[in-house]
């Protein structure tokens, strides 16, 4: 072959390399769909939608169901398809990992909160007027890089790197992860979800006098949530008609507040709210301690520390929600995974839940507005109008995140849920109350039954179910405890965890 024929493969393969990002370890992967130079020479007279092409069938629509009235029991999420479920290095059978992996773990029931003999099933003698809906969105991509991809890739260009053993994947491993968008997976968790809540509360819709206004925030992976949840609940033909979607400003900054975004608190940005991870990160360096000393023989050129490790585990969660399959699941133990669950639980009762100062105040909004919407008493101080915030819904649906749905649960002052608290962090206690898992999992919802018992039309009380569990009842006179100019804008340090229990700065001490 010539020259010319060899130069030009060269710059093929060249091309390819770079189209496709550098394949050895640690280097990111990417794709785009559909691809950057696609054209479609085909019109959409090509395409007609189903309207123009007629024949139809028959469109007759049935009744609406009720099955949280009407079945017997309720239905539970019990399964995570099509993730592949994997299996710890120790192998232990009946252990699943996906229901260890705190805040990233994909949705499934909780069988009891503290009431194992309630059901989510509307009581007997019962009516339900009203339901509130408060969930999270889908799985998604890390909300940044990885610092173990980054570690690896670094070392991986030096002499004398080596992997081996359980680690010999890593040789040819490379990071495809996106950021911050939802997962296939995830929008498959808020389709099915819509879906679940029109087969349970469908029955209210007949109870509606306008289009329901549903809310999320303004991030990509919101908007997409709430698409999705919309999709199955109302059906991808006519959803887009079927309700007002509000889509709120999400500020990181927090220059600007949502109650589905609430960061405009300014201690929430400050070093306070570094505790959660300190605290966790204390437990980190005792459950990890062998799993370092295990792993580290099988690579040579990078030396594992504990927060790589962290991040180890970090990637089985995200590569299983968006790949399918992660590899480095199957390289820690069940107590392993039960330390890392513990980790998460740790991070978020110290920085977002019970243990957190500022936890009720930044939650206190969402609670302002239930009140409002339950009472039908506008809240003045705040800035919606009656289009936005409007009252007499039979379906109230908000979509936010993890973080907001746990403030949210401690504002709300759901006491079974923090009564081993304040955590320790040097070791796991028995009788665990607070685990995020449960807690606040991709496509977490707590929703609000309201209620007429004996059954009418006149509302009489409000219950509280968390991912299908009963939760014990516990807000009253929440409102007026949550001091939320201190909590949020006081000028103090992080005070004694063992001093805080529901969320709030505790209130015997001192401005600092």
């Amino acid at each position: 072959m010539g020259l010319s024929f060899y130069y030009a493969f060269l710059v093929y393969i060249t091309a390819v390399s770079a189209a496709v990002g550098s394949s050895f370890a640690g280097s990111t992967s990417t794709a785009l769909f559909p691809p950057a130079n696609a054209t479609i020479t085909a019109t959409d007279t090509f395409f007609p939608n189903a309207s123009q092409v007629g024949h139809g069938g028959p469109t007759p629509t049935g009744d609406e169901a009720a099955a949280i009235a009407t079945a017997p029991a309720v239905a539970l999420v019990d399964n995570v398809f099509p993730l592949v479920k994997p299996a710890t290095s120790d192998k232990k059978p009946g252990f699943d990992i996906l229901q260890h992996l705190g805040n990233l773990s994909p949705f499934q029931s909780v069988k009891s909160l503290g009431l194992p003999d309630a059901s989510a099933r509307v009581p007997d003698g019962c009516k339900i007027t009203q339901v509130h809906l408060l969930h999270r969105h889908g799985a998604r991509y890390p909300t940044g890089g990885s610092s173990f991809a980054a570690a690896l890739h670094t070392a991986a260009t030096s002499t004398g790197f080596n992997t081996s053993g359980p680690l010999a994947f890593l040789s040819t491993w490379t990071y495809k992860l996106g950021e911050q968008t939802l997962t296939p997976f995830g929008r498959a968790e808020m389709f099915n979800l819509g879906v679940g809540f029109r087969v349970k509360y469908g029955d209210l819709l007949k109870k509606a006098t306008d289009l329901p206004v549903f809310r999320t925030t303004s991030e990509e992976r919101m908007v997409d949530s709430a698409l999705n949840f919309a999709a199955g609940f109302f059906g991808v033909q006519s959803y887009k008609d079927d309700y007002h979607q509000l889509i709120e400003i999400d500020d990181e900054l927090g220059k600007l507040n949502s109650t589905l975004a609430p960061w405009n608190c300014p201690v929430f940005h400050s070093r306070v709210a570094g505790f959660g991870s300190a605290q966790a990160l204390k437990w980190a360096n005792i459950y990890l301690v062998s799993a370092r000393e295990r792993l580290s023989p099988s690579i040579q050129g990078l030396v594992l520390d504990i927060k790589q490790l962290i991040d180890m585990q970090t990637l089985c969660a995200y590569e299983t929600v968006a790949l399918g399959y992660s590899a480095f699941c199957g390289l820690f133990t069940e107590e392993e995974w039960k330390g890392y669950e513990y980790y998460v639980d740790l991070h978020f009762w110290y920085g977002f839940g019970p243990g957190a100062p500022y936890a009720s105040a930044m939650g206190l909004g969402w609670v302002q507005e239930l009140i409002s919407r339950l009472t039908q008493t506008r809240i003045t101080n705040f800035d919606s109008t009656p289009v936005t915030f409007p009252f007499g819904q039979p379906i109230y649906v908000d979509a936010t995140h993890e973080i907001v749905v746990s403030q949210i649960l401690t504002a709300l002052n759901f006491t079974t849920l923090a009564a081993n608290g304040p955590l320790p962090t040097d070791r796991i206690p028995p009788n665990q109350t607070w685990f995020a898992n449960q807690l606040v999992p991709f496509g977490t919802n707590l929703v609000g039954q309201v209620l007429s018992c004996p059954a009418s039309d006149t509302p009489t009380h409000i219950r509280w179910i968390l991912n299908d569990a009963v939760l014990h009842r516990g807000i009253k006179q929440r409102i007026a405890e949550i001091n939320f100019e201190f909590d949020c804008f006081g000028n103090y340090t992080t005070p004694n965890p063992d001093n805080i229990i529901d969320g709030r700065y505790p209130q015997s001490a001192h401005l600092m």
